[in-house]
């Protein structure tokens, strides 16, 4: 009877840790899809306003500062060399012409 209870324990043993050991987990899920965001379009800046007549003015460029015509509206106008010092107010219908103080030739003109 020793060998029928040691058979009993022995399965019982057994069905327990059929019982206590579980099934694989599942695979883990596949991540969602991230949806895919079209390239950025790439706009172009506006463009500013030519509202002092700098378009006109570029001819300027290279000429000596003393070949430059009478200002027609002289508040419209501000000619200084490239050092020298000026107001920071910014107006976009004035047109700044800016010579080398050296040389007296125009170097840039723009609108401000």
């Amino acid at each position: 009877m020793t060998s029928l209870r040691v058979l009993g324990v022995a399965v019982a043993a057994a069905l327990l840790a059929v019982s206590c050991t579980s099934a694989p987990p599942p695979a883990p899920l596949p991540p969602p899809e991230t949806p895919v965001a079209p390239p950025p379009v790439a706009i172009a800046p506006p463009q500013p306003k030519d509202q002092c007549g700098m378009v006109e003015a570029k001819a300027y460029i290279g000429k000596n500062r003393t070949e430059l015509p009478a200002a027609v509206d002289p508040t419209r106008w501000r000619v200084a060399c490239t050092t020298c010092p000026v107001t920071m107010d910014f107006r976009p219908d004035r047109l700044n012409i800016l010579f080398d103080a050296d040389t007296g030739r125009v170097k840039e003109v723009k609108c401000g």
